[in-house]
C-alpha cells in the first residue's frame, strides 16, 4: 500500500531535522561549514508569521541542537529569535523596502545581535564570555547568500 503524496510532509520534515542535526555535527568539526543560525532565524520568523505550529517547534529544536552545539545556553537564541521578531523585525520590514537590504539584516541580528544577546546574558549571570572568531564574517557572507535564495 503506497502513502498518499499529500501525507509526506511530516515524514520530509523529519528528514530536514535528521540532516540538519548531522550538518550541525559537521559544521562544529568542518570550520568552512557554516552553522546556519541566520538561516534558522529566517525559518523561525517565517513560521512565527505563518501560525504553524508544528513548523515552529521544529524550527525551536534545531535552535536548541545548535545552542547545544555551541555551548550557549539554553533556549537563549529561542528567547532571542522571538524579541527580535516582536521588537525589531516589524520596523525593520517598515523602514526598508530593498529586499537583500532586509536579508541582511536578518544575517546580521543572528549573527551580531546573538553574540551581544549572549554576552548581555554572560555579565548578568556571571558566566564566561562567549567568544567569536573571525569565521563570523565568512558565515555572514555564505549564509546572506543562502537567505538571499529562501
Amino acid at each position: 500500500m503506497q502513502r498518499s503524496l499529500t501525507h509526506q510532509k511530516p515524514l520530509t520534515l523529519f528528514a530536514y531535522i535528521f540532516f540538519f542535526i548531522i550538518y550541525e555535527s559537521l559544521s562544529s568539526i568542518y570550520l568552512f561549514l557554516p552553522p546556519l543560525l541566520a538561516v534558522l532565524f529566517v525559518l523561525f520568523a517565517k513560521a512565527l508569521k505563518s501560525g504553524n505550529t508544528i513548523s515552529v517547534l521544529l524550527v525551536s529544536f534545531c535552535l536548541v541542537v545548535y545552542e547545544a552545539e555551541n555551548g550557549y545556553l539554553l533556549f537563549s537564541s529561542i528567547i532571542y529569535f522571538s524579541l527580535v521578531y516582536k521588537l525589531l523585525l516589524p520596523k525593520l520590514n517598515k523602514n526598508f523596502s530593498c529586499k537583500s537590504c532586509i536579508n541582511i539584516s536578518y544575517v546580521l541580528l543572528a549573527y551580531l545581535g546573538y553574540y551581544l544577546f549572549c554576552t548581555v546574558l554572560a555579565n548578568i549571570f556571571l558566566l564566561p564570555m562567549p567568544s567569536i572568531s573571525f569565521y563570523i564574517i565568512y558565515y555572514i557572507v555564505i549564509e546572506f547568500f543562502i537567505v538571499s535564495i529562501l
